[in-house]
C-alpha cells in the first residue's frame, strides 16, 4: 500500500484497533491508537523503516486493505488488541518482538484470586495451567500494561500480594488486622480485613474478566442487575458503589494511556478541560467553593459552579474534599480531563483521594502560592504542568476570582439582613 491508497479508506478519528490485512483478507497486523485515522497515517511517512523497522515497512508495503473497530475508550482498545493478536497471531506481531518477552495479565486459581502481570517466559514455571484461572495477552506494550491496570483496578478493586483473612478457618487477620497499602488507598477491596468475603470478591473477579474479556455491554447488564437488587435488599451503599462503578466504565478516563501517543488527543476529543477549584471564607465563616472551567484553552463560563459549604470542621481540605463529593454526583456534567486545586500536597491529596473513591482516573496539579498569594509552583504530572501551564494558571485565577466574589455575595446578604 502507499499514501495514495490510504486516501481511498475512511478510517475513524476515535480510539480503536486498526488491522492491515494482506491477501484474501489474511491480517498481517494489529495494532491500537487513540486516534486510529492519525495513527495509521504514521505508517506511510518516509522514515517508516527508522522509527518502526524492516519488518513493519514490508508488512506495509505487502497490505491490500486496512480495516478497524472503534472502542469507548484507550484503554478497551489496548485489551481488544491484546485479545485479538492472541486470536490471530498476525506474522508482523509475533516476527516484531519475542512473545515470550510479552507481558500478560493473569488471574490466579485461588479462593481469593490475585491479578498480577508476568513475563510469558515466566508463566510456565511459576503459575503452571492448574494455578490459573485466566489470561490475557500478550501486551506488547509493558508500560501501557502497567498504566492500564492501575485504570482497571480504580474500577475494580482487587487483591495482589496481601494475604486473605480466613475469618471462618479461625485464623487471625495478617498483619495484626491493619490493611495492606493497597486498601488503604483503595486498590484491594479488603480482603486481608476480612471486609470482603469469598462469595463477593468472587463477582468482583468475574466482572473483571468479563472487562478483560471486552464484554462491556453485558457487564454493565450484570451490574445493573447486581445494583437493584442490592436496592431491593435495602443495601444501599453496597448499591451506590455499583452505580459508581458503572458510571466509572462509562466514563473512562485514561490520560495515562493516551499521553504515550505522540501527538495525543483525548479520546477523539478536540478540546481539553480543565476544572479549577478554589475556597474562600474569612476566618473560616461563610465558606464557599467554585469549580470553573477552562476548555480548549477559553474559559467556559456556562460550566463555571459555585457551592456553600455545609462541612463545619476540618478546614480547607475538608471543604475542597466536600465539593469534589459534590461535583462527582452530576453524572451528567461532562468528566475533566485535568483538575487544578489551590494549595499544596494537602490540597492535592485530598483531591485525589475523592477521584480515587469515586472510581475515576483524573490527573491533579495544585497550585502553590508564596506568601503574597502569587503561584510560585505547579505540582503534579510533569507532562501536563508543562503542556497546560498557561491554562492551569488561567483556571486558577478564575476560581480565586469567582470563589471571592460569590464569598462577598453572600456576606453583604447576610449583612443586609442583619441590618
Amino acid at each position: 500500500m502507499n499514501i495514495g491508497d490510504l486516501k481511498k479508506i475512511n478510517l475513524p478519528d476515535s480510539p480503536g484497533v486498526y488491522f492491515f490485512k494482506g491477501e484474501r483478507g489474511v491480517i498481517l497486523y494489529i495494532g491500537k491508537a487513540t486516534s486510529i485515522k492519525d495513527r495509521v497515517r504514521s505508517y506511510f511517512g518516509k522514515d517508516l523503516i527508522f522509527t518502526r523497522g524492516p519488518i513493519i515497512q514490508k508488512m506495509v508495503a505487502e497490505a491490500k486493505n486496512i480495516t478497524s473497530i472503534k472502542t469507548d475508550s484507550v484503554l478497551e482498545a489496548l485489551i481488544l488488541e491484546a485479545n485479538l493478536i492472541k486470536k490471530y497471531l498476525p506474522k508482523a506481531n509475533v516476527r516484531e518482538k519475542d512473545d515470550k518477552s510479552y507481558n500478560y495479565i493473569i488471574v490466579t486459581k485461588e479462593d481469593f484470586p490475585r491479578v498480577l502481570i508476568s513475563r510469558g517466559r515466566d508463566i510456565p514455571r511459576e503459575y503452571p495451567p492448574e494455578k490459573l484461572l485466566y489470561t490475557i495477552g500478550p501486551f506488547p506494550e509493558g508500560r501501557l500494561l502497567k498504566s492500564g491496570v492501575m485504570i482497571i483496578r480504580k474500577i475494580f478493586p482487587f487483591r495482589d500480594r496481601c494475604f486473605p483473612y480466613l475469618a471462618h478457618l479461625g485464623a487471625k487477620p495478617p498483619s495484626g488486622g491493619k490493611p495492606c497499602f493497597n486498601r488503604q488507598i483503595g486498590l484491594c477491596p479488603g480482603i486481608c480485613t476480612g471486609e470482603m468475603g469469598q462469595t463477593e470478591y468472587k463477582k468482583v473477579i468475574k466482572n473483571l474478566i468479563l472487562f478483560f474479556e471486552g464484554k462491556k455491554n453485558r457487564l454493565v447488564s450484570n451490574l445493573n442487575k447486581q445494583m437493584k437488587s442490592y436496592a431491593r435488599a435495602r443495601e444501599f451503599e453496597k448499591a451506590n458503589d455499583i452505580k459508581k462503578t458503572i458510571f466509572a466504565l462509562e466514563h473512562i478516563q485514561d490520560i495515562s494511556l493516551i499521553k504515550e501517543e505522540p501527538g495525543f488527543t483525548l479520546g477523539g476529543k478536540s478540546s481539553f478541560r480543565i476544572e479549577a477549584y478554589d475556597i474562600a471564607h474569612i476566618s473560616g465563616k461563610e465558606t464557599v467553593g467554585a469549580m470553573v472551567v477552562i476548555e480548549g484553552g477559553k474559559i467556559k463560563k456556562s460550566d463555571y459552579r459555585k457551592f456553600k459549604i455545609k462541612t463545619l470542621k476540618g478546614g480547607d481540605t475538608a471543604s475542597l474534599e466536600e465539593v469534589l463529593e459534590r461535583r462527582f454526583k452530576h453524572g451528567e456534567w461532562e468528566t475533566p480531563d485535568l483538575i487544578a486545586v489551590d494549595g499544596g500536597l494537602a490540597q492535592r491529596n485530598t483531591a485525589l483521594k475523592v477521584i480515587l473513591k469515586n472510581k475515576l482516573s483524573i490527573p491533579v496539579v495544585s497550585v502553590v502560592k508564596d506568601k503574597y498569594h502569587k503561584p510560585k509552583d505547579l505540582e503534579g504530572d510533569s507532562l501536563f504542568v508543562k503542556k497546560y501551564r498557561k491554562e492551569i494558571l488561567l483556571g486558577n485565577a478564575e476560581a480565586h476570582r469567582f470563589a471571592v466574589s460569590f464569598h462577598r455575595k453572600l456576606r453583604q446578604k447576610i449583612f443586609i439582613g442583619d441590618s
